[in-house]
């Protein structure tokens, strides 16, 4: 299980990248909200989208994982 970060300063897309805690780009504190243990990246995006729906996943921590688009549903229930 890795612990996962969402920023709060988007980047040069507009959007809010997730990285985990081991992240080489992961931003300061101050700049960065915890989201959660999760076993992928995939999962923590999940999450993610529902607080911010530009948030996308960091392509140097998740990888291929990355190129993961997942929308922000508004199914209830």
């Amino acid at each position: 299980m890795k612990f996962f970060y969402i920023s709060t300063v988007s980047n040069s897309d507009a959007s809010y990248e997730v990285h985990h805690r081991d992240c080489d780009h992961l931003p300061d504190p101050e700049k960065r909200e915890y989201i959660g243990p999760f076993n992928n990246g995939k999962e923590a995006l999940r999450k993610a989208i529902h607080a911010n729906p530009n948030a996308c996943l960091c392509p140097v921590c998740n990888g291929k994982e990355a190129s993961v688009k997942i929308k922000r549903s508004n199914k209830v229930g």
